[in-house]
């Protein structure tokens, strides 16, 4: 069928050029509208209920909000866990669901479940979900600089204009403000005047409440006209909430201003931001929604910015502090040189070695047309353009013109017999039949490259994202390949192969070559069982680099952006976080590589930004690396800045700022290895989670551990005497309602000023609440007879230590540790942590420990592999029974596997790599190439033996031992000239790839770099133990009489 095919090609030129010339349209309208991101989005689907609980405490918001919650959204259907946090006024719960579940049908199975959990919430709290946004949707992040506006008028130009404009362009999911302070209307109230006056403090809430509504009365119809009723009554200003009258007593009335002082105030604050340590700055967090290309977001963004800013106050400057788009740009910049660089090479390899310039077009041509194919799958399937999509093109480069390579060296074998006085059509017979004779075994092998990257695919999880790209582009590239070795390529032979060609005996490559190989070929033929015996001890020896080989879950991505996160201890106060922030910006910021720092401290007004106040994350924007001091790398950057950084009391870790989100989000942990711990009560916890920190931190390796500290938080307890209460007639709730006011300056209504709103509260002024002794006898109750008896009289006030914040997973209070590791592979490290932890700490019934981190991924990568790898050589396996249909060859080039893992082994072991998923993918991507050098090796031997036996045949006698050294001398010496082609074009295809430095060469250069080395391997295997084998199973045969 295939040589029908070829056939057919050959002889209907026209049609299959315009169907290329299709292609090649379709291609580069593919090309154009495909999207571009740096790396496919690793993050998991999650859906977030984000509930605001005003002013209470952590365990307050756990047992009425989040435990509620959480137990409710257990049952979501396809979810994989459940996590929730309790923070200080607020919660998460976030719902992680499984791959490939659609976003949008996860949003209403979480509604669905939540209108059932919401009738359980305290009055007036209603959870809300967040927004569509991804994991790893913070694309952009801006500052508001002005010098002469306040942080508070420039938080509110943030909330009220800026922030709904930028929300208006297309793709963004939300605009979260950040820093600066919201200002609110304080209305401070004098205990002694209220006393005097007998005004309990609940009325004063409730008459601002009452008196801050506008109403409409319907329409009047007067002279003909309708004139519209309406009963104006909002406050509109300081002036007019201090003329409320609270009391009036014999017409004389009692105003707000007479019992209270009003002011416009900063409201309190969770969340700060920083910029290059030059003090405070008020900014906004975008975020993508999901499946938006993010590039396209960005330019959405900065046009919109432009468009918004003529609007801006004047002096008001909107500054860019993290855009994603550079690493985007930096990313595919990289690729495209790449795929030049290695596309010139391969060329140059085709014209080396052929030494005729047309001949090398015909391959030259083909590749394009390839790699167009794979664009055309790409956007069908509507992936995008990033690392991984363009990486596996990359990869592929040099294994596709494989095919063209072997057939146009054989049509010129074939030329070179043609008598000297040939016609035109004879030359066109010559050349079909050149391609039928390979092309069948060129397509099998081709399909047994693209075959042999199944595996990838079953890959799961953030390591099925990251490499399922790479694995269909590679497998679309090679099978557009496959598609125009026995379409486009015999055409092209036929229209570019004319006018001289060169001898292959004439030939300056191949008489090198054939100098080189003919005298090791017959070393190997003398001594075929010590070739073979060698090869099996060079694998014996490669176990040693084997071993040595360490393990990670994935080599870092440089994404040119550090990010520092800092954890402190908790009950840290926001002014103290200021402060410290800018001091480490500072720092920061004096460095010759850094460009920009923008530091964060507690969250943004955002449910996809779970952090308490003590846990910084600053962005640090470095400068072009040729501007770097000399010498100088991002290692040792990292490593100076961290010394230069230490703080007491302060544990830093160092990531990227895709990678940390990606990490937090996925297994709740920040740094590559984290210890989760279960159990049932905090305090116990934290004693088991301090014992742990301390072992692990004894473990080789270990750069900092810290285990968070879960009940180092301070807390100002009010505990009701019910005897005390029960004598002035008092129900706890009237207690709990002045607790909630006259400390926590509940929120009694909103004013409406224009297009801008702001609260206003009630509260107690400061000085009356500084100390728990004034507390006590400050703060006044009012009786049921209106007297007021003192707080400290019905209730003990005293201070304690509590939880600063309260995770749960799956509904089970968790534990943190963190640890960060250097100059150790996460494999390695976690088996002797591990172990350490096994003989030194002992749990209580009812707690356990989790690991978790990078290190959870990594375990599921290797289970998976267990499984695929044997699977995937056994379809190698049947391929290549389909194409010889003879079970001795299929064994033969089965063999040059393993010997192909050989060089990868070593190679990866002198540059010092680790194993991790990108090597595994490198490997996979080997194992058939190594299979397809062999047979094409195999072919020409078969070849040659088949000739050997026709002439023997011819003079009449039966082939024997030197007829058949002789065929092994013909189809392995005379035939070299292609198989090093094949092998030099695949090795100078993934040169470029192993020595880039560009952002994204950290992985790219995991997967070519055991290719590389396994070509090698492969190569000597099957120009030497290859024909070694040959010749003494045929031999073999020859004596037992089976092979005439």
């Amino acid at each position: 069928m295939l040589s029908a095919l070829i056939d057919w090609s050959a002889r209907n030129k026209f049609l299959v050029l315009l169907a290329t010339l299709f292609v090649i349209i379709a291609g580069i309208y593919a090309v154009l509208r495909t999207p571009i991101d740096a790396l496919p989005d690793l993050s998991d689907v999650q859906v977030i209920v984000y509930t605001e609980y005003p002013g209470q405490a952590p365990q307050v918001v756990e047992d009425q909000v989040t435990y509620p919650l959480t137990t409710a959204m257990l049952s979501v259907p396809k979810s994989k866990v459940v996590r929730g946090f309790s923070f200080f006024g607020a919660s998460f719960v976030y719902i992680i669901f499984e791959d490939g579940t659609d976003i949008y049908w996860a949003r209403s199975r979480v509604l669905e479940y939540l209108n059932f959990a919401a009738g359980r919430m305290p009055k007036g709290i209603t959870p809300q979900i967040g927004p569509d946004a991804t994991g790893v949707g913070w694309v952009y992040q801006y500052a508001l600089l002005a010098k002469d506006k306040s942080l508070a008028e420039l938080r509110s130009i943030q909330d009220w204009y800026l922030r709904y404009q930028l929300t208006k362009a297309h793709g963004v999911a939300e605009v979260a403000s950040i820093g600066g302070f919201v200002q609110t209307y304080q209305v401070t109230v004098d205990p002694v005047k209220l006393r005097a006056y007998g005004i309990p403090l609940m009325k004063v809430a409730q008459v601002i409440r009452d008196s801050n509504r506008d109403v409409g009365g319907r329409v009047v119809e007067m002279a003909e006209t309708e004139y519209m009723v309406r009963g104006k009554g909002y406050l509109r200003g300081k002036g007019d909430i201090e003329m409320l009258v609270v009391k009036s007593e014999k017409g004389t009335p009692v105003l707000i201003r007479d019992i209270a002082r009003v002011e416009l105030a900063p409201d309190e604050r969770r969340g700060i931001t920083e910029l290059n340590g030059e003090g405070e700055v008020v900014s906004g967090i975008v975020m993508a929604r999901y499946g938006q290309n993010a590039l396209e977001v960005i330019s959405n963004i900065k046009e919109k910015i432009v468009e918004v800013s003529a609007g801006l106050p004047a002096g008001v400057t909107i500054e860019t502090v993290y855009d994603r788009s550079e690493l985007i740009h930096r990313a595919i910049e990289t690729l495209k040189r790449t795929l030049l660089e290695e596309s010139i090479i391969v060329a140059l390899v085709c014209f080396v070695f052929l030494l005729h310039a047309r001949s090398a077009l015909v391959a030259i041509l083909m590749l394009p047309v390839g790699i167009l194919i794979a664009f055309i799958a790409m956007r069908l399937l509507g992936m995008t353009s990033n690392l991984m999509s363009l990486g596996g093109i990359a990869i592929a480069i040099g294994a596709m013109i494989d095919a063209a390579i072997v057939m146009i060296e054989n049509a010129h074998k074939h030329l070179e017999r043609l008598p000297e006085k040939h016609s035109g059509s004879d030359r066109a017979e010559a050349m079909i039949a050149a391609c039928k004779e390979v092309g069948p075994a060129l397509f099998f092998s081709l399909l047994i490259i693209t075959v042999s990257f199944l595996p990838v695919f079953s890959l799961e999880g953030q390591e099925g994202r990251l490499f399922s790209p790479l694995a269909y582009t590679k497998t679309f590239a090679m099978a557009g390949a496959a598609l125009l070795s026995i379409t486009l390529v015999p055409v092209l032979m036929m229209l570019f192969i004319r006018g001289k060609i060169m001898s292959e005996a004439k030939n300056p490559v191949n008489r090198f070559l054939i100098w080189v190989y003919r005298p090791i070929i017959a070393g190997v033929m003398r001594w075929k069982k010590l070739t073979i015996l060698l090869a099996v001890v060079a694998m014996a020896v490669s176990i040693y680099p084997a071993s040595r080989l360490g393990s990670e879950f994935m080599p870092t991505l440089n994404e040119g952006t550090l990010f520092y996160m800092p954890t402190s201890l908790p009950g840290m106060s926001i002014t103290k976080a200021a402060e410290l922030l800018q001091t480490q910006n500072k720092i920061i910021k004096s460095f010759p590589e850094v460009a920009s720092v923008y530091g964060k401290a507690g969250r943004a007004n955002t449910a996809t930004d779970p952090a308490p106040t003590e846990m910084f994350e600053t962005v640090i924007n470095l400068k072009p690396e040729s501007e770097w001091r000399p010498g100088m790398t991002t290692d040792k950057l990292i490593a100076e800045l961290d010394k230069a950084l230490q703080f007491p009391g302060v544990a830093n870790s160092w990531t990227m700022p895709i990678k940390a989100r990606i990490d937090m989000l996925s297994t709740g942990i920040r740094t590559p290895i984290g210890l989760k711990v279960f159990g049932k009560d905090l305090g116990e916890m934290e004693t088991l989670a301090r014992e742990i920190e301390a072992v692990v931190k004894t473990v080789p390796g270990t750069t900092s551990a810290f285990a968070e500290r879960i009940t180092g938080g301070f807390y100002l307890d009010i505990t009701p005497d019910r005897e005390q209460l029960a004598r002035y007639g008092l129900a706890v709730g009237d207690l709990q309602d002045v607790i909630g006011t006259a400390l926590g300056g509940e929120m009694v209504t909103t004013t409406v000023e224009g297009r801008e709103r702001f609260g206003v509260g009630v509260r107690y002024p400061r000085e009356l609440r500084a100390d728990p002794q004034q507390i006590a006898r400050e703060v006044l109750i009012p009786t049921m007879d209106g007297a007021m008896v003192p707080l400290g009289q019905v209730a003990k006030v005293e201070i304690v230590k509590g939880a600063p914040g309260i995770r749960t997973e799956n509904a089970l209070l968790s534990a943190y540790i963190f640890v960060d590791i250097r100059d150790r592979d996460i494999g390695g490290y976690v088996a002797d942590a591990k172990q350490a932890v096994a003989e030194k700490v002992k749990f209580p019934p009812g707690y356990y420990v989790a690991w978790s981190g990078q290190f959870e991924y990594m375990e599921r990568a290797i289970e998976k592999m267990k499984v695929v790898i044997p699977v995937t050589l056994l379809i190698i396996f049947l391929l290549l029974y389909l194409n010889f249909r003879r079970l001795i060859e299929t064994f033969i080039v089965m063999l040059s596997v393993p010997f192909a893992l050989v060089g990868g082994v070593w190679l990866m072991w002198l540059l010092d790599y680790n194993l991790s998923v990108a090597v595994a993918v490198g490997f996979i991507a080997l194992a058939g190439v190594a299979a397809e050098t062999g047979v094409v090796m195999l072919i020409y031997l078969d070849h040659a033996w088949q000739e050997e036996k026709e002439k023997s045949a011819l003079a009449g006698r039966l082939p024997g031992a030197e007829d058949l050294y002789a065929a092994v001398m013909e189809g392995a010496v005379e035939r070299v000239r292609p198989k090093m082609m094949t092998v030099v074009a695949i090795m100078a295809g993934l040169l470029p790839i192993m020595w880039g430095t560009g952002t994204g060469s950290e992985v790219m250069s995991r997967i070519a770099a055991p290719m590389v080395g396994g070509m090698i391997s492969s190569t000597v295997l099957t120009l030497a133990v290859i024909p070694a084998i040959y010749a003494l199973v045929k031999q073999w045969r020859l004596k037992r009489g089976i092979e005439h």
